[in-house]
């Protein structure tokens, strides 16, 4: 009996021996990676990845200029950002106008998403393509043409100018998220809505933006990057008493060579590294439940 017993088990854990990977993807009609397309991406990671890996190092150097590999480790170059009031206005400036683009931009864009959703035909596609034209328009195009339009309206350096451009290139991202999200709304429940009595606001606010949320969400984050890390039309738009952080960036390159742009470089690659993740992390999250 116990050597039948055996003999069973011995069977059934052959029959079920966990097969190689490759058989698994063959046995599913997935063709195995080619080793030559796995070097090619490791490759374009690294090369991504390298000037971070030297920058972040050099923000700890003690030295007084660009050293590598540093000399030394110290944390005065991260002091002398937080303490220099140049920097920390410049941050500031960059906070709050990104803040207030992502926030304009969220509104247009959706709105536009909601009203392109269902509209078809050659009007559509127009509408569309203007709202998307900023994407693949060169950026020093686009600088070109708000400085000549905001020096007649009196909008250089002003916050208003910052904002009205930032909030004109970030729209199409949030166009974007909103359109993918409607993908998947259901129409019929706007009519359920409306047959309930709900005015129009009320559908808005109790159907539909909860449904999109998510995709709103993605579009104001991507809106909010897309305008601090913005530097040629700010470049444009600056004066001495307004400028964001990657304009005083590039003149701590350009005009004087101040190594604290180690440090503020790598403020920025760490916050827009966490807010990624934390939007993959939410993301994921939404898709698993």
């Amino acid at each position: 009996m116990t050597r039948a017993l055996r003999d069973i088990q011995t069977e059934a854990g052959e029959t079920t021996a966990p097969r190689p990977r490759r058989t698994r993807r063959r046995a599913r009609g997935v063709d195995p990676i080619p080793w030559w397309l796995t070097a090619i991406v490791v490759l374009v990671g690294l090369y991504f990845i390298l000037p971070t890996l030297i920058v972040i190092p050099m923000s700890f150097s003690s030295a007084s200029t660009f050293q590598f590999p540093p000399q030394g480790f110290s944390l005065k170059l991260y002091e002398n950002f937080f303490t220099n009031p140049v920097w920390l206005t410049s941050l500031r400036n960059s906070v709050l106008v990104a803040l207030l683009s992502a926030t304009l931009a969220t509104v247009v864009g959706t709105a536009a998403a909601l009203g392109l959703h269902n509209l078809t035909g050659r009007l559509a596609r127009f509408a569309r393509t203007v709202l998307m034209i900023s994407i693949v328009t060169p950026a020093i195009v686009i600088a070109v043409a708000v400085y000549i339009s905001f020096l007649k309206w009196q909008l250089v350096g002003t916050i208003t100018g910052y904002v009205l451009a930032h909030a004109a290139i970030a729209v199409p991202f949030v166009l974007v998220s909103v359109t993918s999200a409607l993908g998947g709304f259901d129409p019929k429940l706007l009519r359920a809505s409306a047959s309930l009595g709900a005015p129009p606001h009320r559908t808005f606010l109790r159907v539909t933006m909860p449904l999109i949320s998510r995709g709103i969400i993605t579009g104001a984050i991507f809106a909010f990057v897309t305008s601090f890390d913005e530097v040629v039309i700010a470049l444009f738009l600056r004066s001495p008493l307004f400028q964001t952080l990657p304009v005083q960036m590039y003149n701590s390159v350009t005009v004087e060579i101040d190594p604290t742009i180690a440090a503020s470089s790598s403020l920025v690659v760490t916050a827009v590294t966490i807010i990624c993740l934390v939007l993959q992390f939410v993301g994921s999250r939404g898709k698993t439940r």
